[in-house]
């Protein structure tokens, strides 16, 4: 198990914010184990992901393995080979050279691939040593630390930014970046994967960017945003826009599922 420090264990974690969990993974869950990639592969697995689907960056990753077997080996290929084997998943001029990067970075700093010693180090330090890696940001040295080591790293992406903010619990002001340390110190550790899968549903389902479906909302009654999408003179329980339609419930997915190929047994 990561270690935690002894403030770490005792200090106070915001019970709203638990109470939120609960509802929300009675509304979307039961959520899914937490996947398991290697770090490495996470890291591949999280460029791939940048600006596109789930379905595509999954099929993009399948393809990079099929093609080249091993990330040592994709780390000494040849950029067009490996540009042509994650085409499918968008920006591959982009994303092929951020791979290759990365990896032969990696190598440089550890002289292999695993990054396993991440798990024994203090939070605050694996996300430090994760952001000297090119192209790694908190949300990124979040993922690889949560669902690859189990670790209690927040991974904020913009659903979960977006009703964190509408929901007050974080200022209208606040930066990504400085949501991660905010959201780290109020959820407690063995609720940060919940967290995470339960708040981003919620963003994708509900608490959209455009056209929020406030009525369908499990946490409308605690949500300080919910009068800025009605009409005022139509009363509190009418969106601004039209009518919404009922919303057929989808249990949240894991961030990261693993490839059928790539499973453990």
């Amino acid at each position: 198990m990561p270690r935690q420090s002894t403030k770490t264990r005792r200090r106070k974690f915001d019970a709203g914010i638990a109470r939120t969990i609960e509802v929300m993974t009675e509304e979307y869950g039961p959520f899914p184990e937490e996947p398991r990639l290697d770090p490495a592969h996470e890291i591949v697995f999280t460029i791939l992901s940048q600006h596109t689907s789930d379905i595509n960056s999954s099929r993009a990753y399948k393809l990079l393995m099929d093609r080249f077997g091993a990330l040592e080996a994709v780390a000494q290929g040849d950029l067009a080979d490996i540009e042509q084997a994650i085409s499918p998943g968008g920006l591959a001029r982009i994303k092929a050279p951020r791979i290759k990067e990365v990896l032969n970075r990696l190598l440089d700093l550890n002289g292999s691939l695993d990054m396993s010693f991440l798990r024994e180090m203090p939070l605050d330090e694996a996300k430090a040593w994760l952001r000297q890696l090119p192209g790694i940001g908190p949300k990124s040295a979040g993922i690889i630390l949560s669902f690859s080591l189990g670790m209690p790293a927040m991974a904020i992406d913009t659903h979960i930014y977006r009703v964190c903010k509408r929901m007050g619990i974080i200022g209208p002001k606040v930066t990504v970046d400085k949501a991660h340390d905010i959201l780290e110190a109020a959820v407690a550790p063995e609720q940060v994967y919940p967290f995470h899968l339960a708040f981003i549903t919620h963003g994708r389902q509900v608490c959209k960017a455009q056209r929020p479906r406030c009525p369908e909302c499990v946490v409308a009654q605690t949500c300080p945003s919910r009068g800025q999408f009605t009409e005022p003179d139509s009363g509190p329980d009418k969106e601004a826009t039209s009518p919404a339609r009922p919303r057929a419930k989808r249990l949240a997915q894991a961030p990261h599922a693993l490839p059928e190929k790539e499973k453990k047994t």
